[in-house]
C-alpha cells in the first residue's frame, strides 16, 4: 500500500496492493493498523454506498456541527472526486483538490472533518461509491456548498452535470455563514 498527504492537510490519497490474477484480484479496502502506518487513524462508525449515473454530480457536502471523515473508494465505474477545505481558520482555507478514483485504480481518498466532499461520475456506466464515515449521518447538520462556486474555480471534468435540486441551490463558499464553515482546529485523522 502507498499513501501521501496531498497539500490540503489530513487530506489522503491510498493506493491499496492490488493482488491480480487469471481470476481477477483482490484489494484490502481497510485495515486500522496498516493505514495507521500511513497517517489515517480515523475510527468510522457507518459506511454509504451510492449509486450514480454517468454525468451526476453529487456535492459538495460536509456537516457542521458533527462533522465527518471520509475514506471513499469506487466499486465500480470511476468519477473525478474532490476535497474542500472549508476550515475557515485553516491556511488553506477555499482551496480544493480532485483526483480520478475508479474501480480500476482502486484508489482511495482520506478526507477529515472540516473538508467539504464531492464527485461527479466520469464513466460511461454507473458508479458504485463507498465512503466510511467517522460519525452517523445528523441532516440537521449537513452543508452544501455550490458545486460551480465562481471563487473557487474547480474544474469538473463533465459539462453539464446532472445535480440534486439541493446541490443546484446551494450557496458559494463566501455566502455561507461563518458559523455554518466554523472548525477551529486542523484536523489530523
Amino acid at each position: 500500500m502507498e499513501a501521501f498527504e496531498t497539500d490540503l492537510p489530513g487530506v489522503y490519497v491510498i493506493e491499496p496492493d492490488v493482488y491480480a490474477d487469471h481470476r481477477g484480484d483482490f484489494r484490502e479496502i481497510w485495515n486500522a493498523r496498516e493505514y495507521a502506518e500511513h497517517g489515517v487513524t480515523a475510527t468510522f462508525v457507518q459506511d454509504n454506498l451510492s449509486r450514480s449515473k454517468p454525468r451526476v454530480l453529487r456535492g459538495l457536502h460536509f456537516q457542521n456541527p458533527r462533522p465527518q471523515g471520509k475514506l471513499v473508494s469506487v466499486f465500480r465505474g470511476e468519477v473525478y472526486d474532490v476535497a474542500l477545505d472549508v476550515r475557515v481558520d485553516s491556511d488553506t482555507f477555499g482551496q480544493w483538490e480532485g483526483w480520478t478514483l475508479s474501480a480500476e485504480n482502486g484508489r482511495q481518498l482520506y478526507v477529515p472533518e472540516g473538508f467539504a466532499h464531492g464527485f461527479v461520475v466520469t464513466s460511461r456506466t454507473e458508479a458504485l461509491f463507498h465512503y466510511k464515515c467517522t460519525d452517523f449521518y445528523a441532516p440537521d447538520a449537513e452543508e452544501t456548498v455550490r458545486w460551480d462556486d465562481p471563487d473557487l474555480s474547480i474544474d469538473w471534468p463533465v459539462d453539464e452535470p446532472i445535480l440534486s435540486e439541493k446541490d443546484r441551490a446551494a450557496p458559494g463558499l463566501h455566502e455561507l455563514e461563518r458559523e455554518q464553515v466554523m472548525f477551529t482546529s486542523i484536523p489530523r485523522c
